[in-house]
């Protein structure tokens, strides 16, 4: 189990920054301890199994898919810079702009928003995993 071991480590990594109560800390530490023989491990290094594949694949629309796809979510979150800018000088037609993209954004199916929050956390994943790894240079 290569994957399991280079992933509980940056993991534990992760919590000891992100949690600030050494109690609460221990607590998640040994949970993450208790998942290494749990069904969820095999669940979740099956699925970056396949994150994996696709990140090495030498087609180049398939190992650039999701970080595409992360920059136009990007892209559309920083337009609200210039939507306050014109917010600032006209706010009818902030208003009417606002409008239009909440209109746009609900025509949106959810699934899609599922599949951009899957496939920004597994492109986070395995960039931690390749950090920790070593061939992320």
């Amino acid at each position: 189990m290569p994957l399991l071991d280079s992933l509980i480590s940056p993991i534990s990594h992760i919590i000891d920054k992100v949690v600030p109560d050494p109690d609460a800390r221990d607590r998640a530490k040994l949970e993450l301890l208790r998942l290494e023989n749990s069904q969820e491990i095999e669940k979740l290094q099956a699925s970056l199994s396949a994150v994996v594949a696709e990140a090495g694949s030498t087609d180049p629309w398939t190992s650039r898919a999701r970080p595409s796809f992360l920059y136009v979510m990007y892209a559309m979150i920083l337009w609200a810079l210039p939507m306050g800018l014109i917010g600032a000088f006209s706010p009818s037609t902030a208003q009417a702009i606002a409008t239009g993209m909440t209109a746009y954004l609900r025509g949106i199916p959810e699934p899609l928003y599922a599949l951009f929050g899957t496939g920004y956390l597994g492109y986070s994943a395995m960039r931690q995993w390749g950090k920790a790894k070593g061939s992320d240079r």
